[in-house]
């Protein structure tokens, strides 16, 4: 999975494009509700020794909020790296290398959204 099909997924299943706040890092795209302004995800490339991975090379990332025991357990399996530039508790990255199986990550990604929705009155 690539970040273009992230992209496809979230704005047919939400309704959401990309923004990229950042001058500094012009590929970096955040993904969030358009009610509540709260980030669902974000689309990064970073270099893998960032992880503490062997070589330079960069690979795009996604970023998604979890339960902390999800997250936990997550962490724990091949491929999940703690979350770059977020709280590693809450937050986890899934390269996107094809390391992780696609009907996961848009898993972890609705899971992420559903824990980032308004909540209902």
């Amino acid at each position: 999975m690539n970040r273009q099909q992230i992209f496809d997924y979230a704005f047919k299943q939400y309704g959401t494009t990309p923004e990229y706040l950042w001058m500094r890092y012009p590929s970096y795209a955040v993904l969030r509700h358009q009610d509540n302004e709260k980030w669902y995800g974000i689309v990064m490339d970073v270099p893998k020794n960032k992880f503490g991975l062997p070589g330079a090379d960069i690979v795009d990332i996604l970023d998604v909020k979890g339960e902390p025991m999800v997250i936990d357990f997550l962490r724990q399996l091949p491929g999940f790296l703690p979350g770059y530039h977020m709280n590693k508790t809450n937050w986890i990255s899934i390269p996107l290398d094809g390391t992780i199986p696609e009907d996961q990550i848009l898993e972890l990604l609705d899971m992420s959204f559903q824990l980032t929705a308004s909540k209902k009155k």
